[in-house]
């Protein structure tokens, strides 16, 4: 288990390691180790910075990185978009650049409950 992830949704999300230190309790190094690899959180701290950084504990723990290079699976983690008031996301460049979306192109949203949203580009099912 590793959590190469603590450092990128922390700076997407504007966090310093102080910040999220006095939100969990625990001191900066510890954050600091924990980004590193130097040493894994409790499953408490695994639950709550799931909930800060707004993702499922799943997530948090793999390295989603290094798995889309294993064996040619194709599985990405971009980033973290939040929703404006309009209810409007932006896609970050590198999943549009992936998916080859440009301004004007129509995405279709696909829902499960259980599993969540899915964006695919209508170009790619015509």
């Amino acid at each position: 288990m590793n959590f190469n992830n603590l450092k990128l949704l922390r700076k997407q999300y504007g966090y310093t390691q102080e910040q999220i230190a006095e939100k969990l309790g625990v001191s900066r190094q510890t954050i600091a180790k924990w980004e590193r690899g130097e040493c894994l959180p409790d499953i408490e701290n695994v639950i709550a910075l799931a909930d800060i950084y707004e993702v499922t504990i799943d997530s948090l723990v793999r390295n989603i990185a290094a798995d889309s290079s294993k064996g040619g699976e194709k599985k990405h983690m971009f980033g973290v978009t939040r929703v404006n008031d309009k209810g409007q996301i932006t896609l970050p460049k590198k999943c549009r650049e992936v998916f080859d979306i440009k301004p004007g192109d129509t995405l279709l949203l696909l829902g499960d409950e259980d599993r969540g949203i899915a964006i695919v580009k209508v170009s790619e099912i015509l």
